[in-house]
C-alpha cells in the first residue's frame, strides 16, 4: 500500500482548495472556504498564499458584509492559462483560444487546400498555429497545449485515425501531428470534444446524445458526466444511421445514412454553394433551397428521434451547421413530435450553447489536466 506523504497530503489540500473555488457559484470568502473544506483558516490562508503567488487565485472587488466588516471575496484567475484548440475538416482549420473556465478569448478559420503528403499538411498545420499565435501575442509560458479535433475515429491511445470518410483517410498514423510541436498535443475526435464542451457548459448531471452536423455527422454520447465510448471506440456514429433505405450514397460507401442526407457536405456538393449562400437563400425565398432544406429537416427528425428512442436521453445539436438551424427548430420539433408516440412537444432537443464548442472540447482536455495535476 502507498503510504501518502506530507507533501503528497499538502499538494492534495491546496488542490481541494482551488477546485472549490474553480466550481464556485456564488461569493467565496476566507471562512466559507475553511467551513465548506474542513479546514482551519490558517490552512486556508497558507494554500491561498500559494495560489496567490501562482498567480492562479485572486480577491474579488465583491465583498460581503457579515454584521460588523465587509469580508473580501476569492476567485480564480480564469486566463491564468490558456489552451488553443483545433478542429479539422476537409478544407479548413478553427482555431480557438481559450481560459481555465473555457471562455473563448479568440477564434480564427482558416481556409487550407488538401495536401497528399500528410508531412507537408503538418508542416502547414504548425505554421498556422504559431501564426495564430503570434497575432495574439499569445504568452507561450501560460500555454498548456494544443487539442486536436478530428472527424473519425480515433484509436484510444490517440496514435492513428482508423477511419475518417470525410477526409478520405483509413488506418492513418497521427504521430505526424505531434512531430516538431514545442507544446503538448492531445488528438481526439470531433463529435468526442463537441460533447465533452457541451457537457461543461451545461454544468449539468443528467445525460446528453450530442448530435454534430458538420461536413459529416458524428456524435457522442454522455452518461452522468462520464462519455460512453463503447467497445470499440465508436459509440454515437450517429452520422450512420439509416434514415433512408436504399436512399443517397454517402462517404462510408453504404446508402441511406444520415450523413448523406445532414451534413453540410450535400449543400456544397448538391448546389455547389456555401451554407451561408444558401441559408441567405431559404431565407429570401429560394423554392429550390428550401424544398432542400425541407427534406433535410424531416431526415435530421428521422435521426433524431432514432437516437432519442435508443438511449431516452436530451439530444443536442452541435457543429457549425446547428448555427443555422435557430429559426428552423419549431419546424423540426414538429416532424419530431409526428415521429414519437410518447412526447408530443420534442422539449428534449436544443442547440448547442455556443459557437465553436468543437475546438473549445478539444482544448477542455488540458484543462482538466492541468486541475487535476495542480
Amino acid at each position: 500500500m502507498k503510504v501518502e506523504s506530507n507533501v503528497d497530503r499538502k499538494r492534495a489540500t491546496r488542490n481541494s482548495v482551488y477546485r472549490y473555488l474553480y466550481e464556485s457559484k456564488g461569493f467565496c470568502s476566507r471562512q466559507t472556504l475553511a467551513n465548506e473544506l474542513g479546514l482551519s483558516l490558517p490552512t486556508v490562508y497558507q494554500n491561498l498564499s500559494e495560489l496567490m503567488d501562482m498567480g492562479l487565485v485572486c480577491a474579488t472587488d465583491e465583498k460581503l458584509s457579515t454584521g460588523g466588516r465587509r469580508v473580501e471575496g476569492l476567485s480564480i484567475v480564469s486566463d491564468a492559462r490558456v489552451v488553443v484548440g483545433v478542429s479539422i475538416t476537409g478544407h479548413r482549420l478553427r482555431i480557438s483560444e481559450v481560459d481555465l473556465k473555457l471562455n473563448e478569448l479568440a477564434y480564427k478559420k482558416v481556409t487550407v487546400r488538401k495536401y497528399n503528403c500528410r508531412e507537408e499538411y503538418a508542416r502547414v498545420f504548425w505554421d498556422e498555429i504559431e501564426t495564430f499565435l503570434d497575432e495574439l501575442k499569445i504568452d507561450r509560458e501560460r500555454l498548456l497545449g494544443i487539442g486536436v479535433a478530428l472527424p473519425g475515429v480515433v484509436s484510444p491511445d490517440g496514435s492513428k485515425l482508423e477511419y475518417a470518410p470525410t477526409l478520405g483517410v483509413l488506418n492513418t498514423s497521427l504521430d505526424v501531428l505531434n512531430f516538431g510541436s514545442r507544446f503538448p498535443v492531445h488528438i481526439e475526435n470531433d463529435a468526442n470534444c463537441g460533447g465533452a464542451a457541451e457537457w461543461f457548459l451545461r454544468d449539468t448531471t443528467g445525460n446528453i446524445a450530442y448530435l454534430s452536423l458538420e461536413d459529416g455527422i458524428g456524435g457522442a454520447v454522455f452518461g452522468n458526466g462520464l462519455p460512453y465510448f463503447g467497445d470499440n471506440h465508436r459509440s454515437g456514429e450517429f452520422g450512420h444511421i439509416c434514415v433512408e433505405p436504399g436512399g443517397m450514397k454517402c462517404s462510408c460507401g453504404r446508402q441511406g445514412c444520415l450523413e448523406a442526407y445532414c451534413s453540410a457536405r450535400r449543400i456544397s456538393n448538391d448546389l455547389g454553394i456555401t451554407v451561408e449562400e444558401f441559408s441567405e437563400g431559404v431565407k429570401n425565398g429560394n423554392v429550390e433551397y428550401i424544398m432542400l432544406w425541407e427534406n433535410f429537416l424531416r431526415h435530421l427528425a428521422i435521426g433524431i428521434n432514432n437516437i432519442r428512442m435508443v438511449l431516452d436521453c436530451d439530444v443536442v445539436l452541435g457543429g457549425f451547421l446547428s448555427e443555422y438551424l435557430e429559426q428552423s427548430l419549431p419546424r423540426l420539433k414538429e416532424y419530431l413530435s409526428a415521429l414519437n408516440p410518447f412526447e408530443p412537444n420534442a422539449d428534449y432537443v436544443c442547440l448547442s450553447r455556443r459557437k465553436h464548442t468543437i475546438p473549445m472540447g478539444a482544448a477542455l482536455y488540458f484543462v482538466k489536466r492541468f486541475i487535476e495535476e495542480l
